[in-house]
């Protein structure tokens, strides 16, 4: 079931539907990214649906009826969480995006969106594991198993060490760049994400 921020389960009842006659502004993040992907409204049928079916699923204002989102194009949003703002008259929608949420192709509807580069990059190295493209190096290393890659992020710990005492900060942070992706690629072949190690520094720094 979706919740909130705080971990209960969202009681549409006491949302605050009167105020905007009956619909609430709804707006979507990327769940690994967090860049803000689109704006709709969701009525109460809208938001049990997108509960329900655990895809986002809004009130279209231009063809009155519920719209789920990806309904024609398969560019579905599925859902992760819902949170509601502090005054319950707006709704937060963590999804993961199937396919670009715009209609123009794009990833997000607002073009300048900002999100966590890592986190987009973590997705595209999972992408890498699962379809393993033959001109890609993520999928030579993936190929060449967890042995090898641990090699190349000692590898690459190494020389961003070297680096970082001996040469420019330019060199310091290409190395550091090697070194980061490195270390996604061999989480992933652990079966791990870089937002699983992130986890385990946030749960350190709230002791």
């Amino acid at each position: 079931m979706a919740t909130e921020s705080g971990g209960q389960a969202i009681d549409p009842a006491r949302l605050d539907w009167a105020k905007g006659d009956g619909l609430l502004p709804a707006i979507v993040q990327d769940a690994a990214t967090l860049r803000v992907l689109m704006l709709g409204y969701m009525n109460r049928d809208a938001l049990d649906a997108t509960l329900a079916s655990r895809r986002v699923t809004f009130f279209s204002r231009s063809k009155q009826r519920l719209w789920t989102k990806g309904e024609s194009s398969g560019h579905v949003l599925e859902l992760v969480s819902v949170d509601v703002d502090c005054d319950d008259d707006s709704l937060l929608v963590l999804a993961h995006p199937r396919g670009p949420t715009c209609h123009l192709q794009r990833a997000s509807c607002f073009p300048d969106a900002p999100g966590a580069f890592l986190a987009e990059l973590d997705t595209v190295i999972a992408r890498r594991e699962r379809e393993r493209p033959t001109d890609s190096y993520t999928t030579r290393l993936f190929e060449a198993g967890v042995r090898r890659i641990a090699q190349k992020v000692g590898e690459e710990g190494v020389e961003t060490a070297l680096a970082a005492v001996a040469q420019d900060e330019a060199a310091l942070l290409g190395e550091g760049a090697d070194l980061l992706y490195h270390l996604i690629v061999l989480l992933r072949a652990r079966g791990l994400s870089l937002d699983d190690a992130v986890a385990v520094l946030a749960q350190r720094h709230a002791r």
